[in-house]
């Protein structure tokens, strides 16, 4: 039985994934963590116990999954390296210092890191890295535009982010990214990539690639329609990274 710290459980997908793991008879959540515990609309309904900091926690674990907050990423990175206990890092709209700390903290612990737990959203990078070898040099111009919810924090989405990153290393010559064009009236030039965000509503989440010719266009897209992909790819992940070596690993390791 593979024994899981969950930090971010409270929040939405820590609901989803406390829901999944209940389910499954090889993993099971022993503690999580949540700033949000000792809030008055708190509901204990959890088998497992709750606490507000990664220092209070008393249960031993085999790998912690995190989906919080950037602003406890830094947290729980020191509670895991101390604890050698591999890391499922899931959040996004982290700092270049906080991923300069998660490079060295995977020199301590395996640390497996992804903008998007989803496989389908996985297979999507891959297929705009292919598209891209095929089309750069036929005069596409790239876009991406994803949608999310209204309670999300971070834009553009870390996934945006990474399908623009699948693009460059794939290309022959950089792109350069543009978040907004509001400033500047000038015709889009051929070396960049525009990555717009929508926030509203219930949005789970949509991403598009959109490769813009003359006279034609091809849009590889993603929809989400349930967080509990999410939720099942973090828990694939926790799975494979149990007992894994040192190291940065990603969802393409565990496909």
């Amino acid at each position: 039985m593979i024994k899981v710290l969950l930090n971010g459980c409270l929040g939405a997908m820590g609901l989803v994934i406390s829901e999944l793991v209940e389910k499954i008879n090889d993993i099971e959540i022993v503690a999580g963590i949540d700033r949000k515990c000792k809030e008055a609309d708190f509901n204990p309904k959890y088998t497992y116990a709750v606490y507000e900091s990664p220092s209070d926690v008393k249960e031993e674990a085999d790998v912690c999954i995190d989906f919080s907050s950037a602003l406890a990423v830094d947290g729980i990175l020191d509670y895991c390296t101390k604890k050698k206990l591999p890391l499922v890092l899931c959040t996004t709209g982290l700092s270049n210092e906080q991923l300069e700390n998660v490079k060295k903290s995977s020199e301590t612990i395996a640390i497996l890191r992804s903008a998007n737990m989803s496989i389908g959203v996985n297979l999507l990078l891959k297929l705009a890295a292919q598209a891209t070898k095929a089309l750069e040099d036929k005069g596409f111009d790239i876009e991406i535009v994803e949608k999310h919810h209204s309670r999300k924090l971070d834009a553009p989405s870390g996934t945006a982010l990474a399908l623009a990153d699948a693009v460059n290393e794939a290309a022959e010559s950089p792109y350069d990214y543009i978040f907004s064009r509001s400033e500047r009236r000038e015709k889009r030039p051929a070396t960049e990539i525009g990555i717009s965000s929508v926030r509203g509503g219930s949005i789970v989440g949509e991403h598009d690639v959109i490769f813009a010719g003359e006279d034609e266009v091809i849009t590889l897209s993603h929809s989400a329609y349930s967080r509990s992909i999410f939720a099942k790819g973090a828990v694939e992940a926790a799975k494979f990274l149990y007992n894994k070596k040192a190291g940065v690993y990603s969802m393409f390791d565990v496909l």
